[in-house]
């Protein structure tokens, strides 16, 4: 929850090549204090069978940029066959289960806000945007 002094953060996940929410996916949040400030690891979380992290640590006052780290690859190393056959045509996926075995989003934030980061994924790219 955001505060005057703190913003918020929230995201969820969505497999855009099966049009479901993936479920099982590592999310791991960083804030820093400024551009020139380090990373300050602050926790993590799954997504739950609705794509969502719903747990996500807060952040500490004085956040100015947020970066959400999700593991995507195990998750498409996970997948089952009905995902495999709707790809038949794709072409061939390297040796993972991923293209982009990890997604990084950096994003700035002012306190008093909240902030909704859904992620818009398949096995050869991604989308994100600032939701609701």
């Amino acid at each position: 929850m955001s505060t005057s002094t703190t913003a918020s953060v929230s995201t969820h996940i969505l497999d855009t090549s099966v049009g479901r929410p993936a479920a099982g996916v590592a999310v791991q949040l960083a804030a820093r204090s400024g551009t020139l400030a380090q990373w300050q690891q602050l926790g993590g979380s799954a997504t739950d069978a609705d794509g969502r992290c719903k747990d996500l640590p807060a952040l500490p006052e004085g956040t100015t940029h947020v970066r959400l780290d999700f593991a995507v690859e195990p998750y498409f190393s996970q997948q089952d066959n009905k995902q495999a056959d709707a790809q038949q045509d794709a072409p061939a996926n390297r040796d993972s289960g991923a293209f982009f075995p990890e997604v990084a989003i950096t994003f700035a934030v002012e306190p008093g806000e909240h902030y909704h980061v859904p992620l818009l994924l398949n096995p050869f790219g991604y989308s994100v945007y600032r939701g609701s």
